[in-house]
């Protein structure tokens, strides 16, 4: 299922609370609201195809050089680029997981097929991964980290595992990590800080979730390989990025300390989310992202929309088995601000009691 939520809240006037979408609670930094403001002259003329200053921006970010970087106009823009470019016949796709890799990979005639992280484990990353891509012959592998809808990390240790793996039956490896950002602890998930030497390895990254971005739509990938990132460049439209996107994201990667602010306000709130619905009753999953992924054992989605709230029903969610005879009904809900989620709790609270 490709994920469909509030993205289109405008269009939705009587959504008052919007919990769908995993997007940053401070909102949109100062800085990007004022590239956006001061540089509509750019729409007069076409964009720069290579996306100069915007790659090199991101490359100071990572510490690599602009030739690992291809830009795009959002994640799933770049997914349709790598697959395009790779040209994979089989791929494996970590579940649970939303369709975005499945119908990229569909679109360009690659068969699909899944390794699932099970609820009986607590969905988990387990060490059958490796195992998976050994026995499978795949041409490329895509994972989620951390996980969505579960918000579940994957170390540095097991990745490294699914790499070596990747690795000896020359799979590509495509490693979402675009809410690797909200995780206080990142440097013991992301990979980013060794990709150089990762030749068989993708990175997703997006600017629409840490910096609430979502209507610009600007998306990145880091490859280990200059090669791949030169394939992914020259794949589909020629102007991956409008210009003012383009100013917006160099914008973006200025506001110093946004990411460390962030982290912090996300990380008190989600575990303060996560207490309560625990004493309400919910089963909590080990979420470490700006989500929270939870099991009920009633359907609370009409309740709460009724309440101006809304929020993921992940029941459509590859690798997601909901079931209203055994009362398993699977959510995710954004981490919002302060007031929001006081909201949330209280009008959860008159359901459940």
């Amino acid at each position: 299922m490709k994920e469909e939520n509030g993205r289109n809240i405008c269009k939705y006037k009587e959504r008052k609370h919007d919990f769908s979408v995993n997007l940053n609670p401070l909102g949109m930094p100062m800085q990007v609201r004022r590239a956006i403001a001061e540089n509509t002259e750019c729409y007069e003329s076409y964009p720069d195809s290579k996306c100069g200053e915007l790659a090199s921006a991101i490359a100071e970010c990572h510490h690599v050089s602009p030739e690992h970087i291809a830009c795009g106009n959002g994640v799933e823009d770049i997914i349709y680029r790598i697959v395009c470019s790779l040209a994979p016949e089989k791929a494996l796709v970590v579940a649970p997981a939303f369709s975005e890799y499945e119908e990229a990979l569909e679109t360009f005639g690659c068969g699909v097929e899944y390794f699932y992280l099970t609820d009986e484990n607590d969905f988990l990353p387990e060490r059958g991964i490796d195992a998976a891509v050994y026995a499978g012959n795949y041409d490329s592998v895509f994972i989620c980290n951390p996980g969505n809808p579960t918000g579940i990390p994957v170390n540095r240790g097991r990745m490294m595992d699914i790499i070596y793996a990747c690795h000896k039956t020359d799979a590509v490896l495509v490693i979402d990590e675009r809410f690797m950002d909200f995780l206080v602890e990142a440097e013991m998930y992301s990979m980013m800080g060794e990709i150089s030497a990762l030749p068989g390895v993708v990175i997703l990254k997006s600017f629409d979730e840490l910096f609430a971005m979502a209507g610009v739509q600007l998306g990145y990938c880091v490859c280990g390989d200059v090669r791949t990132a030169e394939k992914v460049r020259g794949c589909l439209t020629r102007w991956p990025v409008s210009s003012v996107a383009s100013k917006a994201g160099v914008a973006a990667l200025s506001v110093r300390g946004y990411a460390d602010r962030t982290k912090a306000a996300v990380a008190l709130e989600r575990e303060k989310l996560k207490r309560t619905l625990i004493s309400m009753g919910f089963k909590l999953y080990d979420s470490r992202a700006n989500y929270v992924f939870f099991r009920s054992g009633t359907d609370i989605e009409f309740f709460l929309r009724r309440n101006g709230i809304v929020i993921k029903n992940c029941g459509e969610c590859k690798g997601i088995v909901q079931s209203e005879i055994d009362g398993r009904y699977y959510y995710r809900l954004a981490v919002r601000t302060p007031a929001e989620n006081r909201y949330l709790t209280e009008v959860l609270s008159k359901i459940m009691t």
